[in-house]
């Protein structure tokens, strides 16, 4: 291994190609020079770079959420998803504004390079929709809540505790990285395998299948011991490039909770009478309704989105193709309708007011909030009507 100014290369000879991996940091000024450097020195035919198409085109040209289509998120429940990529992006912008750098600084000078030198660039990632959405699919929801928790932890920190230069460019040691890789495992399995064991091997997949002798590859530091693991493994890059449609658990019971509660209360009308079954009825509503509403209100919704997340949560909870963050979001949607210096915010958004206070976020949040208040409805609902049998 050749040192340059920060780094060491890791060097890798397969299928008569050498490949030569730079790890870098994606908010690191170090690694702006390191790339430099490496292409300067290796004089490579490929520079391959750890970004998809979409990336590559915030990268150059900035978000472009002028185009979002806010219904369409809604409809198709991807509402999670696209706040999950809001709060991603806005996170890494944030930290790299606290040391001067831009995100991914260090790719755009791999790519400025080596159209310089005319060097031909491949992208070596896959799709990050695709990667988002897996990571979601096999989640749990205890390792979605730690997530959320981390990101947010990470997003709001204090001042004082603020990331440092000195700190990234110490993520880059060898074992400082296998020890995070090492707790983030432990802590949120089916994150890593997606987030960083799938990507290692679709990484080194790409990187095998790259035209030219010498192949220089710009990749996080996270990465480096994964993809050296796998450029002599045989990858199954088809299973790890669609997102899987698979029945959750959770559509079985969206299913269940109507006829659960048919059965509660035609029991209860049959065994206690009228009466009970009217207070069953006016618990149900309460819990569900109640709690909806709430989380409209904390998401910095119009009291009318309140409302309508009150009045809808009872029925939609009982209908599992429904949901009351759809009748939230609607409402705000209507009362404060999107302008398009909204859009042009949602690449500066840096707490969890800002989150409230731009329009778009604020209807996305609605809904989210709405329907996470009338599921914990549900949730205290049925005991309640339950015990009424008793």
């Amino acid at each position: 291994m050749n040192r340059f100014f920060y780094v060491e290369l890791e060097r890798i000879k397969i299928n008569g190609k050498e490949i030569v991996l730079l790890g870098t940091a994606h908010i690191s000024s170090k690694s702006v020079e390191d790339v430099r450097v490496a292409i300067e020195k290796e004089k490579p035919d490929i520079v391959g770079v750890e970004l998809d198409s979409q990336r590559l085109s915030q990268l150059m040209q900035g978000n472009k959420w002028s185009n979002t289509n806010i219904g369409k998120i809604i409809s198709s429940g991807q509402t999670y998803l696209f706040l999950l990529t809001l709060l991603l992006s806005n996170l890494q912008r944030s930290l790299g504004q606290k040391i001067g750098i831009k995100p991914g600084a260090e790719m755009v000078e791999a790519i400025k390079i080596a159209k310089e030198k005319e060097i031909p660039i491949m992208l070596l990632d896959r799709n990050v929709n695709v990667t988002l959405a897996r990571a979601m699919g096999k989640m749990k929801l205890s390792e979605k809540i730690k997530l959320l928790f981390s990101i947010f932890g990470g997003f709001f920190a204090d001042e004082k505790n603020a990331i440092s230069a000195q700190s990234i460019e110490k993520l880059k040691e060898k074992d400082m990285m296998n020890a995070l890789m090492q707790e983030l495992s432990r802590e949120m399995p089916s994150v890593k395998s997606v987030l960083v064991d799938e990507r290692d091997a679709y990484i080194a997949n790409s990187i095998k299948k790259s035209p030219g002798k010498k192949i220089l590859a710009v990749v996080g530091a996270g990465h480096i011991e994964g993809i050296k693991q796998r450029m002599h493994e045989e990858i199954d890059i088809a299973k790890i490039s669609i997102v899987e449609k698979k029945t959750s658990v959770l559509k079985y019971i969206g299913y269940a909770i109507p006829i659960i509660f048919g059965i509660i209360i035609i029991s209860l009308f049959f065994l206690k009478g009228g009466e009970l079954t009217t207070t069953a009825l006016i618990y149900w509503f309460f819990s569900t309704g109640t709690l909806a509403a709430l989380g409209t209100l904390i998401a910095g919704g119009h009291p009318f989105s309140a409302i309508a997340a009150f009045l809808a949560a009872p029925f939609t909870t009982l209908h599992p193709l429904l949901a009351a963050g759809w009748a939230a979001g609607y409402v705000e949607a209507k009362i404060r309708n999107p302008k398009v210096k909204d859009f042009e915010g949602l690449k500066n958004l840096n707490s969890f007011g800002d989150f409230t206070k731009n329009q778009v976020t604020r209807i996305l949040l609605v809904v989210a909030l709405a329907n996470l208040g009338a599921t914990i409805g549900v949730l205290i609902g049925f005991p309640l009507i339950a015990s009424l049998l008793s």
